[in-house]
């Protein structure tokens, strides 16, 4: 009997251990819960871009849409940049559409780090911030980088944190 407890405690134990691996694994599990789900309709905005310029998700419709949420002083973010730009650099235009929103405290920290970055796409600008932020709120945003995948019709096709989760 003894020998079944102490067998049972390890069983236990390193169920424990395989369902923990699995979270820090999977942050989906832990970030994005609240971002909207698969087949919800991507709610339209409209934001200004770094040259000023207003843009709105619905400009895209017709192609499938990349959309980050992030800023630069994020690490993060800033750890997935080549990711997004290779992502980018073999998509097809036609096709897919990368739109990022900032949430970067000031629209020069914006427009230096894309600069030096050489990031392509769209880069937009919610002066608001994260926690104050719309656009933010309207996709369930509480943890950046955020990603969607939204289908030419404008429905979320997968929302993550996890960049490699996006498959075009």
């Amino acid at each position: 009997m003894k020998k079944l407890m102490i067998f049972m405690a390890a069983l236990l134990t390193c169920m424990g251990l395989a369902a923990q691996n699995n979270m820090e694994e999977d942050l989906d599990l832990q970030y994005a819960v609240d971002l909207l789900k698969p087949g919800t309709q991507a709610p339209d905005f409209a934001l200004q871009d770094i040259g000023g310029k207003t843009v709105k998700l619905s400009d895209f419709r017709g192609r499938k849409v990349v959309l980050v949420f992030w800023a630069s002083w994020c690490p993060d973010c800033r750890a997935e940049v080549p990711e997004l730009k290779a992502m980018q650099a073999s998509a097809n235009p036609e096709k897919v559409a990368f739109v990022s929103v900032s949430f970067d405290r000031t629209l020069e920290a914006l427009q230096k780090f894309v600069a030096e970055n050489e990031l392509p796409g769209v880069q937009l600008f919610d002066a608001s911030g994260k926690k104050e932020s719309a656009v933010g709120t309207a996709y369930g945003v509480k943890w950046i980088p955020a990603l969607y995948l939204i289908d030419e019709k404008g429905k979320v096709e997968v929302s993550t944190v996890m960049i490699d989760k996006i498959a075009l």
